[in-house]
């Protein structure tokens, strides 16, 4: 993605906006430090990223995870009351 500085961006702002609409965004900086970013409306916003492992020791699985609720499941399935 294209950086303009802030003193760029103020005097080509119309042709910036104009290539933006277009699909191609920019990034604002001043001083070489990235501030804004400048996308079309229609421009689709990234997904969240999702983290694997961010509840690590927060909770824990019982070892019989696999088994639990093993009866009455098969009674549900199976008819009997």
């Amino acid at each position: 993605m294209r950086k303009v500085n802030i003193h760029e961006a103020k005097t080509h702002l119309s042709r910036l906006v104009e290539r933006a609409a277009k699909g191609e965004g920019f990034i604002i900086a001043k001083a070489g430090k990235p501030l804004v970013k400048v996308v079309p409306l229609s421009a689709r916003e990234a997904p969240a990223i999702r983290r694997l492992g961010f509840l690590a020791g927060e909770i824990s699985v019982p070892d019989d995870f696999d088994r639990m609720g093993r009866d009455e499941i098969a009674t549900t399935f199976s008819g009997d009351k």
